[in-house]
């Protein structure tokens, strides 16, 4: 009996070397406000949102060195309302992130799984949404996926370690369909540079048949219902196509900023809408091509390391269309102007105030006269114009 005892006490101080190799790390941000939006049938809401400035989750990661400068790791992210204690991402359990593979210090990493691309991974950081604008502050309807309202499933990722601030990494999902590898795909590269007061980023994006691919509801952060009018109408595409670029200079306590990006819904008409997609009962001209035009300015100042203020101007157009009868869609405008600030409590607690305004011009993706539609508000406007002011608490743990 004693010697039993005595090999099981040797078998459990070797477990606890093995296990002191590895970490494993609980995670999470818990962000909630008050809003105020106008223009939701003709009158103001006043709700309580979550997930604005961030998005709310938790999750687990974790690694374990396998020698060699080698580890395994991996990441399991959960997203949910805090108003309702419901799932996020249309319920699914970890609906953010879920991926596992290796990493090297010297080539890099390569993980499978449920994942973000590369416009998140490279470009992304320079947009306002990103600098403390939220999600409200996202590029119109999140036009350009910086705001990562649309994920990657059965996802395969590279990521390049830093060499003297510049990395760069690539992005493939597949479609999964029988008979058909490139159905349903989404691919993605990316590169970015930071080092000093500079900064800059770049990413392009293919994804084949959006509508059932990467917009559809398995790939969304949001409800079916919460598509915007802004390009809901183009879900028949053959090809969704994303160039991404940003930029930034620090000097002092200010940042200065800007964005491009050029989203195409190529080659419309090629496959039926999407069931509940939002569009036109007659459809696009087979074959048209919706472009949108996103530029951003922004301007983030510290005025002390607790209170920052962000300010940034957006400007989206689309080109004018032709539905199948010949009934002609205007080009369509989206001009944008948001202003927050932010005082942190501590290292992980913050308080802050956001104001986002709207304006929509010419014509949607629906064929009707276009109306403002701030990124993931629950309440799309009943007109042209809208605004938001939001305050707001987020905790980090």
């Amino acid at each position: 009996m004693k010697k039993t005892i005595l090999a099981f006490a040797v078998l459990g101080t070797m477990a606890g070397a093995a296990q002191a190799q590895s970490s494993v790390t609980l995670f999470g941000i818990i962000d909630e406000g008050l809003d105020m939006v106008t223009n939701k049938g003709g009158s103001h809401v006043y709700q309580l949102a979550s997930s604005v400035m961030q998005g709310n989750r938790f999750g687990l990661t974790g690694t374990e060195d396998l020698g060699g400068g080698l580890k395994a790791v991996f990441m399991l992210e959960n997203g949910f309302n805090l108003n309702t204690g419901g799932l996020g991402q249309n319920g699914l359990l970890f609906g953010r992130q879920a991926w596992v593979g290796l990493s090297s210090s010297q080539f890099g990493s390569v993980t499978l799984g449920r994942q973000y691309d590369s416009v998140f991974d490279y470009a992304a950081q320079f947009a306002a949404g990103q600098l403390g604008g939220g999600v409200y502050g996202a590029h119109p309807g999140d036009l350009d996926n910086s705001n990562i309202d649309y994920h990657s499933n059965n996802s395969i990722k590279y990521m390049s370690p830093m060499y003297s601030g510049f990395k760069f990494g690539g992005t493939y999902s597949l479609g999964g369909t029988p008979g058909n590898f490139t159905n349903n795909q989404i691919w993605s590269l990316g590169a970015s540079y930071n080092q000093g007061p500079v900064g800059f980023g770049a990413a392009y994006l293919n994804a084949r048949n959006p509508g059932t691919g990467m917009f559809s509801t398995s790939m969304s952060s949001l409800p079916e219902t919460l598509m915007t009018p802004i390009y809901s109408g183009f879900m028949s595409a053959n090809t969704y196509q994303l160039i991404d670029f940003g930029g930034s200079y620090t000097f002092g306590p200010a940042t200065i900023g800007a964005t491009y990006s050029n989203a195409k819904f190529m080659n419309l008409g090629s496959n039926p809408m999407p069931k509940g997609a939002n569009g036109p009962a007659s459809g696009f001209a087979a074959g048209s091509t919706a472009t949108f035009n996103d530029v951003q300015i922004n301007a983030l100042y510290r005025f002390s390391p607790t209170v920052r203020v962000l300010v940034a101007a957006d400007y989206v157009t689309r080109n004018a269309l032709t539905q199948q009868d010949g009934t002609p869609v205007d080009r369509a405008k989206y001009l944008q102007y948001q202003a927050s600030v932010d005082y942190s409590l501590s290292k992980r607690t913050d308080v802050y105030a956001m104001a986002i305004y709207q304006r929509a011009l010419g014509d949607d993706s629906t064929g009707g006269p276009a109306v403002a539609a701030i990124t993931d508000t629950t309440a799309i406007s009943s007109n042209s114009n809208q605004f938001v002011a939001r305050v707001g608490i987020r905790h980090k743990f």
